[in-house]
């Protein structure tokens, strides 16, 4: 359904287009956007631009006619043209804490639905504060975490969800498996968030002084401790990312999720001493991070819109385990697929805006998650796009 009365040119634009997963994404909706859908791509060079659409139609042919929107994070009269010409806008250009607001801000205002690959809690905090309300007039839909960070996760705990009993107190375990490399953009994001502690914390202050607080029912994220888990056969550390943030923030929306939710996000590795080494390299990373003579060094060695090759990212696999309990029931479900960063992430964020730009789905504005807003219709998406979402035991 449109956004608004006006009909727009453009289902879909993809701003960030000749990034290193902007272009992965490009590339999965050259081969797959429905004929009919209506897609244009953005960036600050057209004559980058152009030359990613030449090699689109040297494969694609019909791609020959993609439309070249230029903007740039900077001109926010650019980013508000941009948000008027489209139903839906994907952007792949992060740090989103120091690129992405603008373009957040003037598809609320347009009632434009937003998509993003944001793994930054202090952003998608912010935008809450500053911009969900807007956006809920509007009747805008602001996703953010639209790649791994977070889709496996919130979809994966959703369809666990629907394995147990309803109505009852729910509680579900995430364990995060991965074998992949970064690029530089992820690399940067990062050292950003490493670096950026004490503005985190504000973020989430601010943010909770807005956000309305659930009386009769109750959905939490506590960060679990570190633990051999028996289910799985492995050591689970605790991953303090903005995953159990977007699974809880969907289970305080969703009644189906139970009147007392709890889902607790672990890293999942074979050893003990897997688990110190892992430990270990995070808090170098972090502290290395609070020097800003470091972590420019640190950025400048990995340069941002490069990555991983296509034989690399064919060898990279992810899988998320759940143990859920509830009612007397027990399951263990899996969410797994290729290439997590790259790959599969430009396919969930393509899908997703897919999804919201062809697919009825249920009536959501403001900052929603990808359950929230999209839910059955995209986890059957993803599914056929070739993501596995099964149930390995119940009882």
């Amino acid at each position: 359904m449109d956004n608004g009365a006006v009909v727009r040119p453009y289902d879909v634009v993809l701003f960030g287009a000749t990034g290193f997963v902007g272009e992965l994404t490009a590339e999965y909706l050259a081969e797959h956007a429905p004929a009919g859908c209506r897609w244009a791509i953005a960036g600050r060079s057209r004559d980058r631009l152009a030359a990613l659409r030449d090699r689109l139609a040297g494969q694609w042919p019909d791609c020959a006619g993609i439309p070249l929107i230029v903007a740039d994070s900077t001109d926010p009269e650019s980013l508000r043209a941009l948000a008027e010409s489209a139903r839906v806008v994907a952007s792949t250009v992060g740090p989103y804490v120091w690129y992405g607001e603008e373009l957040v801000a003037a598809c609320a205002e347009a009632g434009t639905d937003y998509l993003d690959l944001t793994g930054e809690a202090e952003f998608v905090d912010r935008m809450y504060v500053r911009h969900d309300a807007r956006a809920r007039e509007t009747g805008a839909r602001l996703v953010h975490a639209c790649g791994f960070d977070s889709v496996p996760h919130d979809l994966g705990v959703y369809y666990t969800v629907r394995q147990l009993p309803e109505g009852v107190p729910l509680r579900i375990d995430g364990f995060v498996r991965a074998g992949a490399v970064f690029s530089g953009g992820t690399f940067a994001s990062a050292l950003t968030a490493f670096g950026r502690g004490r503005q985190i914390l504000r973020a989430a202050h601010e943010r909770r002084l807005h956000e309305p607080r659930l009386v009769t029912r109750r959905a939490r994220a506590p960060l679990g401790g570190p633990r051999f888990s028996r289910e799985t056969g492995t050591w689970a550390l605790p991953l303090p990312t903005l995953d159990p943030q977007v699974v809880a923030r969907s289970a305080a929306a969703l009644e189906r999720y139970g009147p007392d939710f709890r889902y607790r996000h672990y890293a999942s590795v074979k050893t003990l001493a897997m688990a110190l080494g892992g430990t270990a390299a995070v808090t170098t990373g972090v502290l290395a991070a609070q020097l800003p003579a470091v972590r420019r060094w640190l950025m400048g060695r990995y340069e941002s819109g490069q990555g991983p090759g296509a034989e690399r990212r064919a060898r990279s696999w992810f899988s998320v385990r759940f143990v859920g309990e509830g009612g007397g029931r027990r399951v263990f479900t899996e969410v797994s697929g290729g290439d997590p960063g790259y790959g599969e992430t430009a396919k969930m964020l393509a899908e997703s805006a897919l999804c919201l730009a062809l697919d009825e789905l249920p009536k959501t504005s403001g900052q929603v998650t990808t359950a929230v807003a999209m839910g059955d219709a995209l986890l059957g998406r993803l599914r056929a796009a070739g993501l596995r979402f099964r149930v390995a035991y119940s009882g």
